[in-house]
């Protein structure tokens, strides 16, 4: 038996491996997630700091994820020649990082960097195929309302984005630890269900009239919708996204996860502390 591991697709696709179809298993290996962790998992730190490996027993985790960023920037992209321009492309980071757990729009990031849409694009693929980030899609099964039809845009681990996004007076004012957490719950639905042999389509939800769930779980046995606050109490404001979508789909489990303490149940939606939530997801 052969086990072989790497990040970078395409560089084996470049040198020509024999990928065995057929006769080998392609398995995704991610950051860790809280189940793996158990009592060791410390919802502040992930969201500071991710859920790298390396970090977990770091003295100095700030600088071991900017270093970590850095060099895979210089050794991954630089080394392999897949961007002409590095500076370039360290601009796109940071720009695209103020889409992570958003709704993707190349035309604006393009403006914004000031580059061709199809560099963008480019860049973006780039991403996906090193496995720094990647798009869930629009819930249209049966859709009764009109819907947006562009995806949501993801990186692959919050102590990254928070590295590669940019703060400081002249930033943007967005809620960035509302992302960090949105990502984090993200990451570990991503985790789970490619352990459990992608049983489920993971996206998500949103209305031309603003409506928006922040993920879909739906496979043979699960019919999920969730929805991520980063707030310690739940108001009415916070279920009427849920409520839409029991509307049009009765049949779903609707889940809102905060940040508060308690397992409560609200107009047929059960709120999760996100913590309890991401430690029952186990593989």
């Amino acid at each position: 038996q052969f086990i072989l591991t790497g990040s970078s697709a395409r560089k084996i696709k470049r040198e020509g491996a024999d990928l065995l179809a057929g006769r080998a298993l392609k398995c995704m290996l991610h950051p860790f997630i809280a189940a793996e962790l158990g009592e060791n998992f410390n919802l502040e730190y992930a969201l500071q700091y991710g859920m790298l490996p390396l970090l977990q027993n770091s003295k100095n985790p700030e600088r071991t994820l900017q270093s970590y960023v850095n060099l895979y920037l210089k050794e991954e992209i630089q080394a392999e020649g897949l961007v002409r321009n590095l500076s370039s492309f360290a601009r796109f980071l940071e720009i695209v990082s103020f889409s992570h757990s958003a709704i993707l729009n190349i035309t604006n990031i393009a403006r914004e960097c000031m580059m061709h849409r199809s560099t963008i694009q480019g860049y973006i693929d780039i991403l996906e195929d090193l496995l720094l980030a990647y798009r869930i899609p629009v819930f249209t099964k049966k859709a009764k309302r009109t819907l947006i039809s562009h995806p949501k845009f993801y990186l692959f681990d919050p102590g990254v984005f928070r590295i590669l996004r940019p703060r400081g007076p002249l930033d943007l004012d967005t809620d960035m630890h509302g992302a960090a957490l949105e990502g984090l719950v993200s990451q570990h639905l991503r985790t789970w269900n490619d352990y459990n042999f992608n049983k489920y389509s993971i996206c998500f939800w949103r209305t031309r009239s603003g409506l928006e769930v922040d993920f879909i779980v739906y496979g043979p046995d699960i019919f999920w919708a969730i929805e991520v606050k980063n707030s310690k109490q739940v108001n009415s404001k916070d279920l009427k996204p849920l409520q839409g979508f029991l509307q049009d789909y009765p049949m779903a489990k609707a889940i809102l996860l905060y940040r508060g303490n308690d397992r409560l149940t609200k107009s047929n939606i059960l709120c999760i502390p996100v913590k309890e939530f991401l430690l029952e997801l186990t593989i």
